[in-house]
Order: structure tokens, then sequence, then C-alpha cells
């Protein structure tokens, strides 16, 4: 893909907020080095990674302002101090809960993961040797003509993948997933339907909550 100009949401002295296309990596990979990362360090040379979102997925990412605002930030990712939601389109109806859901109709998925090494890049769920994993997710619309459902997710831990399999894991892939969904399903859409709508830290310069949205374009009949 050729890149497009850097979707700068937020910029100071401490970090950049950045919203990333689908289909572009967050950092180099071993086939390209075409990534986020270089794009950004172009125009802010001490941006420092902090986290990663898929290839296929888009939406927010924050990069750090040099080492030591890098390291305040890691700590708030281990510690899961960070609010993070997303938005995907996902096969089937996903309106009935699957288990008592909370008055604001949150339910979760509790299963570990594991890398499928056999499969590689692909990861598993394997309750013998699997990271203990855990989603939030509740199905905010039903779209009977295309039997889909609109969801929001919230990852509480950062394993590869997790919102992907975990959806697969209920039943309800993806579209547009070329890695875990029928071939059916992942022909339906040309982009993988999963974005990152919401992000909040504390500032790593001053402990001040921030927090930043970003609308994804799915078509609702997607």
């Amino acid at each position: 893909m050729s890149l497009k100009p850097l979707d700068v949401v937020y910029a100071d002295t401490g970090i950049v907020v950045l919203n990333k296309p689908s289909g572009l990596l967050a950092v180099p990979g071993k086939t390209s080095d075409l990534c986020l990362s270089l794009q950004v360090q172009a125009q802010f040379p001490d941006a420092l990674i902090v986290h990663r979102l898929d290839m296929a997925t888009s939406g927010l990412m924050v990069m750090a302002r040099g080492i030591a605002a890098q390291r305040v930030l890691n700590d708030h990712f281990a510690m899961r101090r960070v609010h993070k939601r997303y938005a995907a389109i996902a096969s089937g109806d996903c309106s009935a809960p699957v288990e008592p859901a909370s008055a604001e109709g949150w339910q979760s998925i509790d299963l570990p993961i594991i890398v499928d090494w056999p499969n590689r890049p692909l990861r598993k769920i394997d309750f013998e040797t699997g990271k203990p994993s855990s989603t939030r997710w509740r199905c905010v619309a039903y779209d009977a003509c295309t039997d889909t459902s609109r969801l929001e997710l919230e990852p509480l831990t950062g394993r590869s993948h997790q919102l992907r399999v975990h959806l697969q894991a209920i039943g309800h892939p993806i579209l547009g997933d070329a890695l875990y969904a029928p071939s059916a399903i992942a022909a339906v859409s040309p982009r993988l339907l999963l974005h990152a709508t919401e992000l909040g830290f504390a500032h790593p310069s001053n402990a001040e909550w921030i927090s930043f949205t970003s609308s994804d374009d799915f078509q609702p009949s997607a």
C-alpha cells in the first residue's frame, strides 16, 4: 500500500496520538519497513512505540515522545491503567446475552490464548497452556438483513489478536477477517471491520487523564 498522510489526532511534548489506517503495520515487519512508527518518526524524531494495533486494525494509537514518557506509558499499559474501546462488525446475531449481562449490556469473554506455532501468526484458545485473556463486549445493534452485529469491545488484557480470537471462539467472527473468519465472512468486506475508537490514559508529563475518540467508517449494511 502507498502511505497516506499522517492522521495526527493530538501532539504535544510528551505524546503523539494517531489514527492508524487498516492495512498498515504499526512497526517494521520481517518483510517490510513500511509502517506507521517510521512515518511518525520522520515528523517527530523522538517518538517511541508504546503499544501496537494489528496491521488489519485501524484506529487510535499513542506514541511516547522520549524515553521518560515511554517508560511511564509502558507502565500504564502493563498495569492496565489505559482505557481502550473498539468497534467491530461481527457475523451473526449477538443481541441475545450468552451470560448474565450488566445493566449496560456488557458481557465477558475469558478464554486463554496462545500462539498457534504450526500456523503462525495465528493464535488459538488453549485451556492448558494459554495465557489468561479477558474481553468485555456488548452488542449495540443487530441487522437482520445482513445477519451482522455492531459490537463495542474492551480488551482487559493485551494479547495479540485477542479480540479477533475471542469473537471467533464464541461463534461471531469479525467481517473481513482473513485470518480467523470463514472465507465467506472474510470476503464480505475488503478490510477487517475492527477500529480502535477510544483511548484514555494519564498523561506521562503531568498525570492528568486525557482521552481521545475516533469514529469508524463502517457501513451499517457491511
